[in-house]
């Protein structure tokens, strides 16, 4: 897999790869969130002319996972990361996010932080194997408490969810578990 900038036309196979990476959560009894529409093709736009939409491109150039952040108090949010299926358990989500933690390091930002299902185990048990830590209620900062009002507001706290975080080494060391 290569990560690289989404282009600009390739923005509808993002959400077409988001569409596949939510079907599971059928499975789990979560149908809402499997049929949640995938972010808008401005938001996408918007992240991707900020430089903070990547694409992991399957070895046709095609993409089979992508990632969106902003930086939120100091960190790199990453709003989204998405694998489809096709790719799942490759790596894909793992080298999407060691890259976005490499361009956070040289934005100068001191972590990734992100909002995810606690009891999902593609999601929070499996960001802990790879070094985040939830965050308790006093470590929100002002802007995770903001982005956890507006996920509740849009009825995602039916489930449990959670803030995590994983700090960024300076050394250019590998942060964590996340290759760096």
């Amino acid at each position: 897999m290569r990560i690289r900038p989404a282009a600009p036309g390739e923005l509808p196979a993002l959400q077409d790869v988001e569409r596949a990476a939510g079907a599971p959560f059928r499975d789990l009894g979560m149908p809402e969130i499997a049929d949640d529409e995938p972010p808008a093709l401005d938001i996408l736009e918007r992240h991707r002319r900020a430089g903070r939409c990547w694409v992991a491109a399957d070895e046709r150039d095609r993409p089979a996972g992508y990632l969106i952040a902003e930086p939120v108090d100091g960190a790199l949010h990453v709003e989204q990361v998405s694998v489809h299926p096709r790719a799942a358990r490759r790596g894909v989500g793992r080298a999407l996010l060691a890259h976005a933690a490499r361009c956070a390091r040289e934005e100068g930002l001191t972590a990734l932080t992100l909002t995810t299902f606690a009891e999902v185990p593609w999601n929070a048990p499996y960001y802990a194997r790879l070094g985040f830590r939830t965050l308790a209620g006093p470590d929100l900062t002002p802007g995770l408490r903001r982005i956890r009002a507006e996920e509740s507001g849009h009825g995602l706290d039916r489930w449990p969810r959670v803030c995590m975080r994983i700090d960024l080494p300076w050394s250019g060391a590998a942060s964590a578990r996340l290759p760096g």
